[in-house]
């Protein structure tokens, strides 16, 4: 298994991913209806934008049968008190989790945002999402919350953080 950066070649893989994760993970959190009109080549589209904008950085899980997760990181899209750095987005197949991989891929978004300048992170989970437990091991906090509209249904979503990414990452 390597993390390495992503390519434009592999935007199909990312929408992939991003779209059995949503669909496994939030089941049951967002709308059905919404989960099951998820489209893996639409998603690659956006992914391709996404890839070219500039605006994040995307490095890739692969593993022997290829692009198995991603993380996205870059500046804090929304004003968060003192957060100057997010990680936009975290996503890995089910098989891989409780193997580690996670945290690597937070740790690979925090030390590259440290690299870059920036010296906290913040990142937004659905309140129900498994995932908030895993961030609190890794030594994240709850900062803020905020209604999201996702589906046609009004969800929490919470904001946890680190706010000194120089010490490491906890658990």
């Amino acid at each position: 298994m390597i993390i390495r950066c992503a390519t434009v070649e592999d935007a199909p893989a990312i929408a992939s991913v991003q779209v059995l994760s949503w669909q496994s993970t939030y089941r049951g959190i967002v709308p059905d209806a919404m989960l099951d009109a998820m489209d893996a080549e639409a998603g690659a589209e956006r992914w391709v934008r996404n890839l070219t904008s500039g605006r994040s950085v995307t490095h890739v899980v692969e593993g022997e049968r290829g692009v198995c997760g991603f993380v996205s990181w870059g500046k804090v899209r929304e004003p968060v008190r003192e957060f100057d750095g997010e990680l936009w987005a975290l996503y890995l197949a089910d098989e891989w989790h409780g193997k580690g991989v996670g945290r690597r891929m937070v740790d690979t978004a925090a030390q590259a945002l440290l690299a870059a300048g920036y010296r906290s992170m913040i990142v937004w989970a659905l309140a129900e999402n498994p995932a908030v437990e895993f961030y609190k091991h890794l030594g994240a906090v709850p900062v803020t919350g905020k209604m999201v509209e996702i589906g046609g249904a009004k969800i929490p979503d919470l904001a946890l953080g680190w706010k000194d990414l120089s010490g490491g990452l906890g658990g």
